[in-house]
C-alpha cells in the first residue's frame, strides 16, 4: 500500500448481512474491500486481490475459524484480526497465539473496527516493500544484532546467526522491534499495546503477553526461566540483551 491505493481489507464472514455492514462501512472510508464466506473463497480472493488485511470470524458455520488461520499463517503473513465473541476471551487468546495480529469483539464498534484494520494495515503495509538488495548487501545501519540473531528493519526480516530466516507475524515484528529499540528498559503492556497496536489494553487484555509468548518460542528463549525476554513482575518486560548495529 502506498499513499495513492487504498488499503485492501479481505472480510471473511459466512452472515451475509455482516459482510455487507462492513463491506459498505469500510468502502465508505476508502478501503478496498472484499469479501468471503469460506476458506476456500479466502484463497481466491487472496490469490487474486493480495489483502493486505484479513477480518477473520471465528465461526463460520462449518468451519473452523481457528484451523483457517492456523493454515493461513503457514504461508500468509499479512494483518490478521480475528472477530470473537464478546465474552469469549479463550477465543482471543488462541488467535492469537495461532498467529493473529490484534482481534475485535462482537457486536463492535465500527469506528473501532476501522481503526483496529487502519493499524494492522499500517504495519502490515510497511513489511510489503518493494524488492531490496540481498540480505548480503543489506545497509549496516537497518541491521540490528543482537545474542545470536539480526533484526533487517529494511527487509523486516529476523534471521539467526547461520543466516537462516525466522518468520515473524507483522506484530511480532514490531513488539520485538520496540523491545530493541528500548533494550534494558521496563516496558510495560500498556506501552508495548499502545507502541505496537496503538491503542490502550482492556482489563483482561492479554494480547502482548501471549504475543511475547511467541517471541520467546521464536528465539528460542525458554518461557519458565527467559534468558532474552525478562519478565518483571507487575512492571512488564525488557530485553535484557546489548543491541549493536551490525
Amino acid at each position: 500500500m502506498n499513499s495513492s491505493s487504498p488499503l485492501r481489507v479481505l472480510v471473511v464472514d459466512d452472515d451475509e448481512d455482516i459482510r455487507d455492514l462492513v463491506s459498505t462501512y469500510l468502502g465508505s472510508q476508502g478501503i478496498a474491500v472484499f469479501e468471503a464466506s469460506s476458506e476456500a473463497g479466502l484463497r481466491l480472493q487472496i490469490a487474486e486481490h493480495s489483502p493486505e488485511v484479513i477480518l477473520l470470524d471465528v465461526n463460520l458455520g462449518a468451519e473452523d475459524g481457528f484451523a483457517i488461520a492456523r493454515r493461513l499463517r503457514a504461508d500468509w503473513h499479512g494483518g490478521l484480526l480475528m472477530v470473537t465473541g464478546r465474552g469469549d476471551m479463550i477465543d482471543r487468546v488462541v488467535g492469537l497465539e495461532i498467529g493473529a495480529d490484534d482481534y475485535v469483539t462482537k457486536p463492535f464498534e465500527l469506528r473501532e473496527l476501522l481503526a483496529r484494520i487502519r493499524s494492522v494495515g499500517r504495519r502490515s503495509a510497511a513489511g510489503a516493500s518493494p524488492a531490496v538488495s540481498p540480505a548480503s548487501e543489506t545497509n549496516a545501519a537497518d541491521a540490528i544484532a543482537f545474542d545470536n540473531f539480526v533484526l533487517d528493519r529494511q527487509r523486516r526480516e529476523l534471521r539467526d546467526r547461520s543466516g537462516n530466516p525466522i518468520t515473524l507475524t507483522t506484530g511480532e515484528y514490531e513488539l520485538l522491534l520496540v523491545l530493541l529499540e528500548q533494550a534494558g528498559h521496563i516496558l510495560s503492556r500498556d506501552q508495548l499495546l499502545q507502541r505496537t497496536h496503538h491503542r490502550d489494553a482492556g482489563p483482561f487484555d492479554r494480547t502482548i503477553d501471549v504475543q511475547i509468548g511467541r517471541l520467546r518460542k521464536k528465539l528460542g528463549d525458554n518461557g519458565k526461566e527467559p534468558r532474552l525476554i525478562k519478565s518483571v513482575r507487575g512492571a512488564g518486560y525488557m530485553l535484557a540483551t546489548t543491541p549493536h548495529k551490525r
